[in-house]
């Protein structure tokens, strides 16, 4: 199934239905009266996010969605039918914009929420609403109130404890199919992952958390180039951030730096998120080279790096118990909120 992170979808919620002019025929009542009733409600236009989805790939090829109109009202003071709502089910982590693409709308982040975006229109009143003294056979009824239109781009943001960022070649995609049961494109030039992955860490049967992998940074991604920062989105719900560095690669100092201007770029707080630092693909370096290229990283960042190797499984239990440490203690500040 093709990944697919937005779409622009065009919403019609229904029109109500038209209230009716009537009157009572019946025998033995002299006099009669009106009785139209009103009409019935347009239906809604509704989100919900469900849990068994993870792209919005179906939205690309359906993409209008129309409420039917309520029912037209009846004699004997009878209201027209109400329409059923359009319920449109999308991922968890999906965003609603309005057409400007920079208005948020909605932001359906747990299983099960819902949001009525579009009204249905409500239905227009009937000739019996208007009888008064004064009035005992009015020949006026109302049409039903219009419905809501609007286009809006969905997007979505995947749900993750962990993300991986780092400059393509970095190893990320398979750190991810080492610690965990993924099984991302694994090869030996750039731009191997082209969508954002995921994959479920199990520490043990009480701890375990999601990791996104996301394509590879490059300078000026911010501006577009490679594959841009778009997919970056996806890591802006994380507690924290695992920032894999080619050891093997030679100027480790320039590649952290590189990365971190991106994320400043961007913004959206990612560049604030707790940042682990791993010095990757060790088992390709001699030990001269570890410690060099680990001091520098060390010293240019003023934080611990962790050296690991995604191919022999060095030092990653290390950096897995860092990752849980950071995302217990926001789960536990979330609680406590």
């Amino acid at each position: 199934m093709k990944f697919l992170d937005q779409a622009k979808i065009y919403l019609r919620s229904g029109d109500g239905g038209d209230g009716v002019v009537a009157f009572r025929r019946e025998r033995f009542i002299e006099f009669g009266g009106p009785d139209g009733g009103m009409g019935g409600r347009g239906g809604h236009i509704i989100f919900e996010a469900v849990p068994n989805l993870n792209t919005l790939i179906d939205f690309r090829y359906t993409q209008h969605f129309r409420a039917r109109k309520g029912g037209n009202g009846a004699g004997a003071d009878r209201t027209g039918a109400g329409a059923d709502d359009v319920v449109i089910k999308v991922p968890i982590g999906t965003q609603i914009y309005d057409e400007d693409g920079e208005t948020m709308l909605a932001d359906l982040a747990t299983a099960g929420q819902r949001i009525t975006l579009l009204r249905g229109g409500d239905g227009g009143f009937g000739n019996a609403h208007f009888k008064t003294s004064t009035n005992r056979a009015p020949r006026r009824a109302d049409k039903g109130w219009p419905g809501e239109e609007r286009w809006v781009w969905l997007r979505l943001k995947l749900i993750a404890d962990a993300g991986l960022v780092g400059l393509p070649n970095a190893g990320k995609s398979t750190f991810l199919s080492v610690v965990s049961a993924a099984r991302p494109k694994i090869a030996d030039y750039p731009f191997t992952t082209l969508h954002p992955q995921l994959g479920v860490v199990r520490l043990s049967m009480t701890q375990e958390f999601v990791i996104a992998d996301i394509p590879g940074l490059i300078e000026g991604a911010h501006e577009g180039a490679g594959l841009g920062d778009r997919f970056l989105g996806h890591v802006e719900r994380c507690a924290v951030l695992l920032h894999l560095v080619d050891g093997a690669a030679g100027n480790v100092v320039k590649a952290w730096r590189t990365v971190r201007g991106e994320l400043d770029e961007y913004g959206q707080g990612l560049a604030d998120k707790p940042e682990i630092i791993a010095l990757n693909k060790s088992d390709a370096m001699t030990p001269r080279e570890i410690s060099s290229r680990r001091a520098a990283l060390a010293k240019a960042s003023g934080a611990p790096v962790f050296v690991i190797s995604g191919v022999s499984r060095a030092g990653v239990p290390e950096v897995l118990r860092a990752l849980w440490d950071a995302i217990a203690q926001e789960r536990a500040g979330r609680s406590a909120a």
